[in-house]
């Protein structure tokens, strides 16, 4: 039978969490199948090329690319470091020289005696991947990266910015309908991710910065607080990437959000306990969102593992257009046949009693999962 689909929203305080832990190219991995790694360490490394640098020998010391040969001090392949000297004319009695010198530390990659060009190549760069989070090694993918699995409680957030950090869990506000306010986050926090309230503004958020917390998790946010504390407009492709010095996870929208009932005081139960945060978010084809991940210690994956159930009567879920975008609730009815909404198109629709007791009819696409 055809279905309308119901994108999944997760909020669950035991589930298996699988991470892909991949390098950007071919390298090296550092651990094997069964092994249990912590959030910290690190799986796999390699090394990006170095930074090329052509650099116009035969322009500098005014001869034809011909005739450089006799003045290099150096041959392809040798090693250089910044202000060496690569090439160096004979003068007028000794005296007037022209001295070329390195302008990098790296390698002499190649020397063109048709354009007068050398190339120069700036020392690789180490690149390494950690866990991310604290679990055992599943899989292994070959010189690429790992897959770590843990069980965990795991929250899934509307939107988010800043990238991978890691900390632990610490509540800052008494409900989930407060508000985290400048004056409320202090040095004390520092390496921490804080768990709030409704709503944070952009001098909260510079503050979060100044302290070196972690990543903070709240209900909503206006987007011009957004765009104070970056100093741009958001893009709508993909975040993560920002250089903000806090990893932010909004759980409800835009605008002042009661946090979920359920999602804050998930959160809180687990006040003490070390965890990851990443606010990488992506809204078209290959749907990213921002993510709360804590490790529970001695809970073994088996004793998780159960398929995903689809949408049910009795299901949780969060409305995701207006006029209810962002209320939460429970499916009530699930009509099978196609019903003419206020445009006049056939949709199928689904009975939702909101969490104040009122009872709404909506297009499925209207809604997403909150898997349990």
């Amino acid at each position: 039978m055809a279905h309308a689909y119901t994108p999944g929203l997760k909020v669950t305080a035991c589930s298996v969490v699988r991470k892909e832990r991949r390098l950007p190219l071919k390298g090296k991995v550092l651990v094997r199948v069964g092994d249990e790694v912590t959030a910290g360490s690190i799986v796999a490394t390699t090394s990006l090329p170095g930074e090329v640098v052509p650099l116009n020998l035969a322009g500098k010391l005014g001869v034809p690319p011909s005739d450089m040969g006799e003045y290099l001090k150096k041959v392809e392949g040798d090693s250089l470091d910044e202000g060496e000297i690569i090439a160096q004319t004979k003068g007028l009695f000794g005296l007037f020289k022209t001295v070329i010198k390195s302008p990098v530390k790296g390698t002499l990659e190649s020397i063109s005696e048709i354009t007068g060009q050398l190339i120069l190549r700036a020392p690789p760069k180490k690149v390494e991947i950690d866990a991310y989070i604290d679990g055992k090694v599943v899989e292994v993918i070959e010189n690429e990266g790992v897959v770590i699995e843990a069980v965990a409680a795991f929250v899934q957030g509307i939107f988010g910015i800043g990238g991978e950090a890691k900390g632990i869990i610490t509540k800052i506000t008494d409900s989930p309908e407060d508000v985290v306010t400048s004056d409320i986050i202090k040095q004390e926090h520092e390496g921490k991710i804080l768990i709030g309230g409704s709503f944070i503004d952009s001098n909260a958020l510079k503050n979060a910065a100044k302290y070196g917390v972690s990543g903070i998790v709240v209900g909503g946010i206006d987007d011009q607080d957004l765009r104070n504390f970056l100093g741009y407009d958001i893009g709508v492709a993909i975040t993560g990437s920002e250089d903000i010095g806090v990893t932010l996870v909004i759980t409800e929208g835009f605008g002042k959000m009661k946090m979920a009932e359920k999602t804050f005081n998930l959160l809180c139960a687990q006040a003490g306990k070390k965890a990851s945060i990443n606010g990488a978010t992506q809204i078209r084809a290959g749907v990213l969102r921002p993510e709360i991940v804590i490790p529970l210690i001695g809970v073994k994956p088996e004793e998780m593992e159960k398929e995903s159930k689809g949408l049910e009567i009795g299901c949780p879920i969060r409305v995701i257009r207006e006029p209810h975008f962002g209320a939460i609730g429970k499916v009530s009815e699930l009509p099978p046949e196609l019903q003419q909404i206020e445009t006049e198109a056939k949709v199928r629709i689904l009975g939702v009693e909101l969490e104040d007791g009122k009872k709404v009819v909506l297009p499925r696409a209207n809604v997403e999962m909150i898997e349990e």
